[in-house]
């Protein structure tokens, strides 16, 4: 009796007939209760999902046999993969399967902006005319920005180019060489919003990208910019859209991805705008794409239930380290560490040292790669997992250094990241303490323990009397408290270190009071939250 896989959420058929190519079972079941899924999701050893079904700790503790779950697509939100990873269950996806789809749709709505296209669809098919009133705009010549110069955002800038579109591109971990290929223009995030008369996002939704566009910092934005967002929902504040529209800042938006799917009442309002082109989530919705996808899905889980690969696999290197605890903590403080770096480093960073003293040092390799999921994390909008990070790394040109070491003075296990000279911050250690308690004992030779979490914001101070006292007076102004701070101090100097964790997430105005203190400098926030 083959082994059985599961199929859900309307997967092409072309995923069924790969598994029975392969010897597999492949049972459909597009309309299946979440009653009888639980009832018969024993009987699996694979199970291929989309984006309707949610693999919760429920589902896989009813999966008694289950080893791997494939999803056909890119995101992975509807998966608890630390349950999954818990029971030795593989999660896969298939992150390349939907790029071109997506790309062509973000030109498309570039194009309806410009040209008005929707609103002048509906006007015709009403029986109306009114030439006049949809008079649109040439694509070429004009400036397009990219936020994420990934797969997508790549093939953006490759297709745009032929409509003689002058490209800008802000990511910080894109090469030159990498920009110049695709023939974009590498610039810093303010001058990007600045120049662009079409802006596109293809990043993550994180800290850093949530309402990247919205009122907060529409003086930053060049006036008519036209905005599309193919990535994630809530990346452009949609709230603030109409505002932004009506002000005449913005000339208008195209949104595939909403911050809830579907929306909401109070956001349908919103996309009712006839600045607004708004599509249902269709980036990945082709024919190609779809078969595309289920095809790479279903042999990636062959090989893998067959033990001859792992690509496409988020968890696998997680699942081999399960059995030995002795790594965990350090994982776990590698990656929050990574991420500390990915938000702090220079812009243009390309060149890091790691080094491992004590008995981390065993797992160099993989605390490497845990380093690396959390910098770039931040930045990239694919799934970054501990298979994966080091190649997008090297794909983005990083020259990594790995180092071990014997001796980590009063500490017996340490990891230090080295940025190098031009670095405001140069070299920063962290250790474990105890259970899910990591912390940051050094900064470039000041001597600092503060624990990695939460929010946390940290600058260098001339060391004299009510420095400390200047910068809590301008977070009580804004309501801010400190929840805990660190004070290191130059030997027989007149420097001074100082890490503050916040109880609320800052935003670039709330930070400017403390950039503007006299005698404070090299101010840097990072969000662990």
């Amino acid at each position: 009796m083959p082994d059985k896989i599961l199929l859900l959420d309307n997967v092409n058929p072309v995923c069924a007939q790969e598994f029975e190519n392969r010897g597999f079972r492949a049972d459909s079941s597009p309309n299946i209760s979440r009653k009888e899924l639980l009832n018969q999701v024993g009987e699996y050893v694979g199970l291929v999902v989309r984006s309707g079904t949610t693999v919760d700790r429920e589902l896989l503790e009813k999966a008694s046999r289950l080893k791997v779950v494939g999803r056909a697509g890119v995101g992975v939100d509807n998966i608890d993969i630390p349950v999954a990873t818990s029971r030795g269950v593989l999660v896969m996806n298939t992150p390349d399967g939907n790029t071109i789809s997506t790309a062509e749709h973000t030109c498309g709505l570039l194009l309806a902006l410009s040209r008005n296209i929707p609103e002048a669809v509906n006007r015709v098919k009403s029986g109306g005319w009114d030439r006049k009133k949809f008079m649109g705009a040439e694509l070429s010549g004009k400036k397009l920005g990219i936020i994420g110069l990934g797969k997508i955002g790549s093939e953006v800038a490759r297709r745009m180019k032929a409509f003689g579109m002058e490209i800008y591109g802000y990511d910080p971990f894109a090469t030159v060489e990498h920009a110049e290929e695709i023939g974009v223009e590498l610039v810093d995030l303010d001058s990007l919003l600045g120049t662009a008369d079409f802006l596109t996002v293809h990043t993550p939704l994180t800290d850093k990208t949530k309402g990247i566009i919205s009122l907060d910092n529409a003086d930053q934005l060049k006036k008519g910019i036209r905005l599309v967002n193919c990535a994630r929902g809530g990346i452009i504040k949609e709230e603030d859209l109409v505002p932004l529209i009506e002000k005449g800042i913005v000339a208008g938006a195209a949104l595939d991805v909403y911050s809830q799917e579907p929306p909401n009442d109070t956001l349908y309002e919103i996309l009712k705008h006839p600045k607004i082109v708004s599509t249902p989530h269709l980036g990945a919705s082709t024919q190609e794409a779809q078969e595309k996808v289920a095809s790479q899905i279903a042999q990636q889980m062959a090989d893998a239930l067959e033990q001859k690969n792992f690509k496409g696999s988020l968890n696998s290197k997680s699942i081999a380290l399960l059995s030995n605890k002795e790594v965990h903590p350090f994982l776990e403080l590698a990656e929050k560490l990574g991420s500390m770096i990915g938000q702090i480093k220079p812009e243009n960073a390309r060149t890091f040292e790691f080094e491992y003293t004590g008995t981390c040092a065993k797992y160099s390799d993989v605390l490497t790669d845990s380093i690396l999921k959390g910098m770039l994390a931040q930045f990239i909008d694919e799934n970054i997992n501990l298979i994966n990070s080091r190649h997008y790394s090297e794909e983005r040109g990083l020259n990594i250094r790995e180092t071990t070491s014997s001796d980590g003075g009063m500490y017996k296990d340490l990891i230090t990241i080295r940025l190098g000279d031009e670095a405001e911050y140069r070299e920063i250690s962290a250790t474990v303490f105890g259970e899910h308690d990591y912390r940051i004992v050094e900064i470039d030779n000041y001597g600092i323990e503060l624990r990695l979490e939460g929010d946390i914001l940290f600058y260098q101070n001339i060391d004299k009397p009510g420095m400390l006292a200047a910068v809590a007076g301008a977070l009580s102004k804004q309501n801010i408290n400190i929840g805990a701070l660190s004070l290191g101090r130059e030997h027989k100097g007149s420097r001074a270190i100082t890490a503050v964790i916040v109880d609320k997430k800052m935003s670039r105005d709330e930070l400017q009071p403390i950039y503007d203190l006299d005698g404070v400098e090299h101010v840097r926030y990072v969000s662990l939250s």
